[in-house]
Formats: structure tokens, C-alpha cells, sequence
């Protein structure tokens, strides 16, 4: 398993990370301290949560509960110190995650609490802001997004924000700080304040990138580049569909679509054709659609981490072996052909 740099926090992080969300809702606790026990037997050192989850449905029944399985498997295994943990903090709008609030100073102390307590430990090595206050253009919002409607105090909002994660770190709560669902000025202002004021610097930037969805190949890969804030890749595999399970309009039991029809905005005809195309490249060069797709992940130069998510052991295991596969140039071309012929399905 290659180790990537964790931004300039001096920790190392597995480049495959395992991604929790479904459990506590599509999987047991059981199947929740498997995975894990796998993936670290694989040489994964570097899992990622959230306060909200689990999902698929999101619900307030279920809130909390990864977290909780995390912390069940580290009080069983031991193995609190073997792992980079990351976990997220909601953004506002969900009325059941402390009463929907967005970040404020106060409120970040409230949900490291909140986690530290499901999770059973002292100290989150990584705490990531899920969405930002301001508003996204993320999970296909990109489509109407007008930035002008944002509030122009925004870089104060931020500021708040960052006070109260140093407040975490000072208290010894959390080591790290990272953005979720974000934008290039967004995080340039973290590190401008950051900067300005000896506030904690963020480390990565976990926002969605794969095949069909490739928002951060520009601006925002400049900034990783140049300020070491790396990408931690959600959905590589774009919730399932690029594995090709879903075309001919496929609808396998206890999948993911067959909970969310249209994969939260992923499927559509366009999206099908792409994936046909990405299909072909596998084909064509004889390698798991799946393993190809999060190996093309893996490739990018500003890639941290990519995070892989599977409700069976099947799934995980073809997952996790990406790990080996490595994409040659004729692959590469294909694969930039087929972009150019559906540059954004999604």
C-alpha cells in the first residue's frame, strides 16, 4: 500500500481509505468491524467518517451511528494508534444534527464533543468541515450556481470558524483540519486566515472526483499542488456506477440505486453512455471496471487519498486491490478520449 503525505501535518496516510457511511444502516456493526479488520490487513491506516452518518437514507434514527461502530471495533481491536481517523462536521440544514446549525466558534466545540463521545477516544486526528456555510456547487448543484448569491462577509464567517477548530486543537481534540465539498477560493481564504492570524492550516480538501465527475482537475488542483492541500476523492467509483452494474437500467437488490433511483443526481442518460465508453477501456485492456476506475483515481497528482465505500466483502476486496493495478499510457489515452467525448455527464 503506497503512504501519501497528509498535507504538511507530517502524518502519512494510506491512499486508499476506507469510507464508513453506509454503516448502521446497510450494514450491521458485524459487518462494519470486518471491513475494517480487512482493510487494515491490507494496509489501510486511514478511515473517514461523519457526524451524520450513516446514510442511504440520511435519518435522524441512524445519526451517529458509524461512529459509534468505529468506536466499538477500537475499544474490540485495540488499534486506536494504528489509525488515521477522519470525520466531518455537518454543515446547516439537517434539523436533527444539533438543531441544524452551521459552523460557529461555539458550535465546532459541540460536535468534536459529540464525536469523541461515539467514538469512545480523546482525540480525531483529522476534522474536516463538510460543507461550507456560504453554500456549495457540489452534488450537481454546479448546474444553477451563482456565486453572487453568496453573502460577501463569507471571509468572516470563515475566521469564526477557524477560531473554533484552533480552540479543538489547542484543547488537544483534534490534530488536523480539512475542507469537504469546497471551493478554490474557499480554501485559499482558510489558508489566507490561517496564515495571517496562526490559525490551524488546512490539510486536504475531500470533495467528490472520479471518471465522470471531474470538477477538480483545474483551479482547484493547482491548489493542492501549490499549497499541498490534497484531495481526498469521495464517490471514486460514483456511487457504484462506474463498476457498470446499473446499465441496460439494472436495479440489483440492497444496492444503493435501488435506495436512491437516481444516485443523488449521478444517473442519467448521459452518465450511462459515459460509463458504456469506460466500460469499453476495460474491456479493451483487460482490468476490473472498478479497480480501473479508482486506480485512475489513484494516478492524479494531487491525489491524497481515495475513498472507497462497499457493502459486501466482494466489493471491498475488488476495491481495495486497485491498490495493484497500474494504467498504462495507451489506457491513459483511452481514457482522455473518452472524456473528451463526454466531458460532463454529471
Amino acid at each position: 500500500m503506497n503512504m501519501n503525505p497528509l498535507g504538511r501535518t507530517g502524518m502519512m496516510v494510506s491512499e486508499i481509505c476506507l469510507g464508513t457511511m453506509t454503516w448502521g444502516e446497510q450494514n450491521t456493526e458485524a459487518e462494519g468491524h470486518e471491513q475494517m479488520d480487512y482493510a487494515v490487513g491490507e494496509g489501510v491506516n486511514f478511515f473517514d467518517t461523519a457526524e451524520m452518518y450513516s446514510t442511504i437514507p440520511l435519518r435522524a434514527e441512524t445519526q451517529g451511528r458509524t461512529e459509534e461502530i468505529i468506536g466499538s471495533w477500537f475499544a474490540a481491536s485495540g488499534k486506536r494508534n494504528d489509525i488515521i481517523l477522519a470525520t466531518k462536521m455537518s454543515g446547516n440544514g439537517i434539523s436533527w444534527v444539533r438543531d441544524g446549525q452551521g459552523f460557529t466558534r461555539a458550535s465546532v466545540m459541540e460536535a468534536v464533543d459529540g464525536s469523541l463521545k461515539r467514538l469512545g477516544i480523546d482525540h480525531i486526528d483529522l476534522y474536516q468541515l463538510h460543507w461550507p456555510n456560504r453554500g456549495s456547487y457540489h452534488f450537481r448543484q454546479h448546474w444553477a450556481f451563482d456565486a453572487s448569491k453568496q453573502d460577501k462577509g463569507a471571509a468572516d464567517d470563515i475566521h469564526e470558524t477557524l477560531r473554533g477548530l484552533d480552540d479543538a486543537v489547542k484543547a488537544g481534540k483534534i490534530r488536523a483540519i480539512g475542507l469537504s465539498n469546497d471551493s478554490a477560493w474557499g480554501t485559499m481564504q482558510f489558508l489566507k486566515l490561517a496564515e495571517q492570524h496562526g490559525l490551524p492550516r488546512v490539510a486536504s480538501i475531500q470533495n467528490e472526483y472520479n471518471l465522470i465527475c471531474r470538477l477538480f482537475d483545474t483551479d482547484l488542483a493547482e491548489v493542492a499542488h501549490h499549497e499541498d492541500v490534497g484531495l481526498l476523492a469521495f464517490s471514486p467509483l460514483a456511487a457504484g456506477l462506474l463498476s457498470g452494474k446499473y446499465q441496460g437500467g439494472a436495479l440489483p437488490d440492497g444496492s444503493r440505486r435501488s435506495r436512491v433511483e437516481n444516485l443523488g443526481g449521478r444517473w442519467n442518460d448521459k452518465s450511462e453512455t459515459a460509463t458504456e465508453a469506460y466500460l469499453g477501456v476495460a474491456r479493451k485492456h483487460g482490468l476490473d471496471p472498478s479497480q480501473m476506475a479508482i486506480a485512475f483515481c489513484l494516478s492524479r497528482p494531487f491525489m491524497t487519498a481515495a475513498i472507497i465505500g462497499a457493502t459486501s466483502m466482494d466489493q471491498l476486496k475488488i476495491c481495495i486491490g486497485a491498490k495493484d493495478v497500474a494504467l498504462s499510457d495507451d489506457l491513459l489515452e483511452d481514457i482522455a478520449a473518452v472524456r473528451q467525448a463526454h466531458p460532463m455527464p454529471i
